[in-house]
């Protein structure tokens, strides 16, 4: 097939693209190698890339319009990942201008070279973000997610909104997929494996937030692409079953579906501390704080349905992952 991956320098986008150019697939990759994070590990990223017969990178980014219409117009894509967006929670309390540029803007004109190159198929990245203020666990795409805690969350729930109104009027087939913190090889630098596997190897004190209390439903990458590959294979279909009367968020009458797309087993942030630790054979000096703004005390992904409809089974858990973070960080650094 041929494929658009936006934001294809980032760490989920760089991993997809690569195994979408395993297959024989062409891709071509979108991204405007912003500075949020050190661009140079994009451009790290983005290295693996280029020499693919099958690859081609546009730099572009998703707010400017004109762009984007012409890479739609120059490869026809059949299918489309959009990835790219600006990331980060607590940076959305600094600079919302940024949210609403990239995820609301860019979004839209994601939408419409999507409705008028007649893609075959939308998979959009959302967030475990969206489901904000809820704490019934494990989270569920047939929960509320009215109560968002971030600008971040707030712009990746109007994204499923925008995708099921394209779904709907125009019937383009569109997924969303909520991610919940993904970790591995190629990371960000601004995630807290990365930020805390720095500080420790320098000797640094790491800024441990709600007293190391909360927990995540960390998810390693390669189960996350896994994820996404599989995903983008099954185009959805107007669901049959939909009850207007009874909604699911999950569906709907057009050829729409939202997926959590996690580990389905959360970690305490302290014993995510103590794998670094293992992993990297130094010990932490902890700074404990509170929980920041924006933040939510716990993720925990219910993937019910994703295992259901694309035989979705995360396999690493963070004993092994967390290692291999380690052993990139140190290669890549070399420390």
């Amino acid at each position: 097939m041929r494929v658009l991956v936006t934001g294809a320098a980032g760490f989920i986008g760089a991993a997809l693209s690569q195994r979408l150019l395993a297959r024989g697939d062409e891709v071509v990759g979108v991204d405007n190698l912003n500075d949020y994070y050190d661009p140079a590990l994009k451009q790290a990223r983005l290295a693996q890339l280029v020499p693919h017969a099958k690859f081609r990178f546009a730099k572009a980014a998703l707010q400017d319009r004109a762009a984007i219409d012409a890479v739609f117009a120059e490869f026809a894509p059949q299918r489309v990942v959009n990835l790219a967006a600006q990331a980060g929670v607590r940076y959305s309390l600094e600079n919302p201008r940024a949210y609403v540029e990239s995820n609301l803007v860019g979004f839209i004109n994601v939408l419409e070279g999507c409705r008028h190159g007649k893609v075959e198929h939308l998979v959009y990245a959302s967030s475990s973000s969206v489901y904000g203020a809820n704490r019934k666990l494990p989270f569920s795409v047939g929960d509320s997610v009215d109560h968002p805690v971030s600008l971040y969350a707030a712009t990746k729930k109007a994204n499923e909104l925008m995708a099921h109104t394209y779904s709907h009027l125009y019937e383009l087939p569109t997924t969303g997929l909520r991610f919940f913190t993904v970790y591995g090889p190629w990371g960000r630098p601004d995630m807290a494996l990365f930020l805390f596997t720095r500080r420790i190897l320098a000797g640094e004190p790491i800024e441990v937030f709600n007293h190391g209390r909360h927990s995540r439903d960390f998810t390693y990458i390669d189960d996350i692409v896994e994820g996404v590959m599989r995903t983008l294979d099954r185009v959805p279909t107007r669901d049959a079953g939909f009850d207007p009367f009874k909604p699911n968020p999950g569906s709907s009458n057009a050829p729409y579906r939202l997926y959590n797309i996690g580990n389905h087993r959360p970690v305490e942030l302290t014993r995510y501390i103590e794998a670094i630790e293992t992993a990297i054979g130094r010990k932490a000096e902890k700074i404990l704080k509170p929980l920041q703004p924006g933040d939510v005390p716990d993720t925990y992904a219910d993937v019910t349905e994703l295992m259901r409809d694309v035989d979705y089974a995360p396999s690493t858990p963070i004993e092994v992952g967390v290692p291999r973070f380690a052993e990139w960080y140190r290669s890549y650094y070399r420390v």
